[in-house]
């Protein structure tokens, strides 16, 4: 067994290979790893927002997909205390980012492993190239989790990957008068035997990219439905200084799910609801899953639509590595455009008229960014948009929709490529769109108006 990070201890001699250190994303060939499927996480925290400290203990329950003599799990910065398979001590060493465990014992392809790893310390915020931030973020009053592409493995251990989906039970200890929000339910919410802090656990029976996973720690106004209220339950956490200001447009998530679900089809999770924040505390809304985050300054209408419609593409059908992300992105930015024209009179085809004409809509193709600093540049929504417009234009209005709500169905709680969604469309359509294709997803440069 380890003693404190880092330090290997002997173990038995255990036959089978070791799991690959990466999933061989192609923009982040490190994140996720190889040699088994997580199939779910049960995450205890206990956070101090005064010291912004953070202790976890993270157990995983695992699919072996190979015979494994080790494995790797992704954790940025925290600083891991033990680590156990099965029951049993397991050694850990450490290089960077990558954490490898070394079981007493082999783990036999296909069978089920249970991991538990306790760690903690003062979670490190990740900033990308384009100095945004992501990960464990620290707010005026608490902290807010934000983990599009990596930030998620600030503060858990895991397989940090969107192709390797999970169900989630995340508990969180937090001072009391705080309140601590997560994904999925609310399952119970009590003092600890001691006092002075309360203990919230959250439930997300349904699977989840750790990317979209969220915690949220502050003085929130919280908003539940009504019991027996029709349409799906809502659950909303607003920080009691935004509260006043966002309370109009807060009203009308039960709406606007509603008119996601005449687009989209049913709804994909068990409630919905926002998070809000106040602006500064985080540089982006994200489509956390069941329950978006925003800051005060991005919750509005568009915004909220475009986080709405994630739950069908992005989160409920997941890219199947960050390559096809415009298949989650692309499709929230047209869910803005059939807003726009259905509550602000603007034509979906207007809005494509001022995505063709901007200039920074045709740096890359969307379906193949030139690198991960592009990953979420203005090609990926925008040009996406179009190239579902396009689609619309060469299918028509019935076949369009019925494919909106069909790929949704399909590939629900799953994950997906370009070359299903294509495949999907022609087999919808019983067109040879390959021309399409060609130009509005892998072209380069912008084509003739047409």
């Amino acid at each position: 067994m380890t003693g404190v990070d880092g330090h290997a201890a002997g173990t038995r001699e255990a036959h089978g290979t070791a799991g690959a250190a990466g999933a061989r994303d192609p923009y982040f060939p490190a994140l996720g790893n190889g040699g088994y499927d997580v199939r779910h996480y049960a995450l205890a925290l206990d956070y101090d927002p005064a010291s912004h400290r953070l202790g976890g203990t993270a157990e995983i329950t695992a699919r072996a997909s190979q015979d494994l003599s080790a494995f790797n799990l992704d954790l940025h910065g925290l600083a891991v205390r033990s680590a156990t398979v099965d029951g049993a001590p397991a050694a850990v060493t450490r290089a960077g980012d990558e954490l490898t465990l070394r079981p007493a014992r082999a783990i036999r392809d296909g069978g089920v492993f249970r991991v538990v790893v306790r760690y903690d310390g003062t979670p490190r915020t990740l900033t990308d190239s384009g100095d945004t931030r992501e990960g464990w973020l620290r707010t005026a009053d608490g902290a807010i989790a934000l983990g599009q592409p990596q930030g998620s493995m600030t503060w858990f251990p895991g397989n940090h990957h969107p192709g390797d989906k999970a169900t989630f039970d995340i508990t969180v200890t937090v001072p009391e008068g705080l309140t601590a929000v997560s994904n999925g339910e609310l399952r119970s919410q009590r003092p600890t035997p001691d006092g002075g802090r309360t203990t919230f656990a959250w439930r997300s029976a349904q699977p989840m990219a750790t990317y979209v996973a969220t915690v949220g720690v502050g003085a929130y106004d919280i908003t539940r439905s009504r019991p027996g209220a029709p349409g799906v339950p809502v659950y909303a956490a607003v920080d009691r200084t935004v509260a006043p200001r966002v309370g109009e447009l807060l009203d009308r998530v039960p709406e606007l799910t509603d008119w996601s679900v005449r687009k989209f089809g049913p709804y994909p999770f068990s409630s919905t609801g926002a998070i809000v924040e106040r602006e500064g505390d985080a540089d982006y809304a994200l489509e956390t899953q069941s329950r978006s985050v925003f800051t005060e300054d991005s919750f509005d209408p568009a915004t909220l639509v475009h986080e709405l419609a994630h739950q069908w593409y992005g989160d409920s059908v997941t890219p199947r590595t960050w390559r096809d992300v415009w298949l989650s992105e692309g499709f929230a930015t047209y869910a803005e455009w059939l807003y726009l024209e259905e509550f602000e009179d603007v034509p979906v085809r207007a809005s494509f008229e001022d995505a063709f004409d901007s200039d920074d809509n045709w740096a890359f193709p969307p379906a193949d960014p030139p690198e991960a600093g592009q990953l979420l540049g203005d090609p990926v929504y925008e040009r996406g948009a179009m190239t579902l417009q396009k689609v619309r234009e060469a299918v028509g209005d019935t076949t369009f929709f019925s494919v909106l709500r069909g790929w949704a169905e399909t590939h629900r709680h799953g994950n997906a490529s370009t070359r299903d969604f294509t495949a999907y469309v022609e087999r919808k359509s019983g067109r040879d769109l390959g021309a399409l294709w060609d130009v509005w997803l892998y072209g380069d440069g912008r084509p003739e108006r047409s």
